[in-house]
């Protein structure tokens, strides 16, 4: 009795040591026959696990929003040639009923602590280079040093991280990309402005002297009509029509006013 009692004591304390329990905040993915039978070997778990039997192994993987970036800028070219960098930061969070799916793409990347470093920096950050410098082949300079133009530009590129994201079922939850420029390409830039901005001001000083030189053209051409219609009859006519019928009471000459002397 004493020696099946010690049986069932050892054979409950292995147990106890062969079990493993999913963390709070955590998921747990049991890959079981060393997953040689494909996706089918991996489940979902929570609690307490047991990782008794061989080829069986328990990934614990984080629900809670992850935070990472680039600890080296990217070197970046325009579609004008010209170099800039990048040193894009991000976060993301583990879709729970896909985690199957990020323990079954990554398995090869080992478990433990470092399962989620390890994915951003052989997985994911590797995507995201691929996918940043594709695009930036496709903005000029100067419009990704505008606010406007950065803006959709980054706006672009997180659309096509958070789908990339989705695909190994992670949750994109913010995306940076920010962008350096060195000082002579902000030299360069600032004095490609200016230029246009002169020439704006040019353009703009060369359609008001049009437009002041055709008015005066206008007024020259209706003064010219005005003095040919102009006549000794039309101005009597004229001054009888504004005239109140009071008689002046000096006047020079022989004649009444308006009064025409009949020979």
């Amino acid at each position: 009795m004493k020696k099946l009692l010690t049986v069932v004591c050892v054979s409950f304390a292995f147990l106890i040591v062969s079990c493993d329990r999913v963390a709070p905040n955590y998921i747990g993915v049991l890959m079981q026959d060393y997953g040689k039978n494909g996706k089918s070997d991996f489940t979902l778990q929570k609690g307490r696990v047991n990782t008794m039997s061989p080829g069986t192994e328990l990934f614990q993987v984080p629900l809670f929003e992850q935070r990472a970036g680039f600890e080296e800028a990217l070197h970046l070219k325009s579609a004008d040639n010209t170099e800039f960098g990048a040193q894009p930061t991000y976060s993301y969070s583990v879709i729970e009923e896909r985690a199957v799916d990020v323990v079954f793409q990554n398995k090869q990347l080992g478990n433990g602590d470092e399962f989620m470093k390890t994915l951003e920096n052989n997985i994911l950050e590797m995507k995201i280079r691929d996918i940043i410098k594709e695009e930036s082949r496709r903005y000029p300079t100067d419009t990704l040093m505008a606010s406007s133009g950065s803006l959709k530009f980054e706006e672009h590129v997180q659309a096509l991280v958070k789908q990339e994201f989705l695909s190994k079922g992670l949750k994109l939850e913010s995306f940076s990309a920010q962008l350096e420029f060195s000082d002579k390409v902000k030299g360069k830039i600032d004095q490609r402005n200016e230029v246009n901005t002169n020439v704006s001001v040019l353009d703009q000083q060369i359609i008001e002297q049009r437009k002041k030189n055709e008015l005066a053209a206008l007024k020259a051409e209706e003064n010219i009509i005005l003095s040919r219609g102009i006549t000794p009859q039309l101005l009597d006519q004229q001054a009888i029509e504004k005239w109140n019928g009071v008689l002046p009471s000096t006047y020079a000459g022989g004649n009444l006013p308006f009064v025409k002397t009949i020979k």
